[in-house]
């Protein structure tokens, strides 16, 4: 590509990460309080929710940078509408009786736009001029207008973060790859209940070549020149 001032590469694998940083979005996936807190769903699923609250700091360090270097931030939150709408059956009625989309929750109904348990957690919060996009689906782009959004602002390299790494970020990621975008994952900034599946998708991501995209650590990515 044409070298500029905004082209930087991030030490990442399975080789450089090359972006233009006015062309650059973080896509922070669904840092919800359901998923993320303790006595949210996730935990009465019997899940450790210290093993993605343990992202958080990197997650609002990455946050920090992406502001400061000018890029569109994008947050996510996994939602559905109040009369479940928007939720098919094939995915309402996965899980236990009590504990299925809709459902009274300890943070209120399960995943349900408005509910406290749907909202992101303070320390990475979104700010004024920010997209929030309520994805019915795991992906980003289902059903959402994340793809306008970003053509619109001509946004060409996209950099993720959030939860769960298998589930919503890979799909995401893939849906973006599928749509032409370049995209690399930040790996201390994501994170699974399964450590193992975490990092089967890492290699997942970056195997053959980079078949889905990049990763790096943050630091990595923030010593980019």
């Amino acid at each position: 590509m044409p070298t500029s001032p905004t082209t930087l590469a991030a030490d990442a694998q399975p080789a450089p990460f090359v972006f233009d940083a006015r062309h650059t979005a973080l896509i922070v996936i669904d840092m919800q309080r359901d998923f993320i807190e303790p006595g949210g769903f996730g935990s009465s699923l019997g899940n450790d929710v210290t093993l993605l609250s343990g992202i958080v700091p990197t997650v609002a360090a990455l946050l920090r940078h992406a502001r400061a270097s000018d890029w569109f931030v994008v947050h996510t939150r996994e939602s559905h509408a109040a009369d479940l709408s928007d939720c098919p059956p094939a995915k309402r009625l996965r899980g236990a009786p009590g504990l299925r989309i809709g459902d009274p929750g300890p943070m209120g109904r399960i995943l349900i736009r408005g509910e406290p348990g749907n909202a992101i957690v303070d320390a990475v919060a979104p700010m004024p001029g920010e997209l929030v996009i309520d994805k019915p689906g795991k992906g980003a782009f289902y059903d959402t207008s994340l793809d306008r959004a970003l053509r619109e602002r001509d946004i060409r390299y996209l950099v993720f973060a959030g939860v769960t790494t298998e589930v919503c970020v890979q799909t995401s990621m893939r849906e973006a790859n599928d749509r032409g975008y370049d995209a690399l994952l930040v790996e201390d900034a994501t994170a699974s209940y399964f450590p193992e599946f975490r990092d089967a998708t890492l290699a997942m991501i970056r195997s053959q070549g980079g078949i889905v995209g990049w990763t790096a650590p943050l630091a990595a990515l923030m010593a980019a020149a």
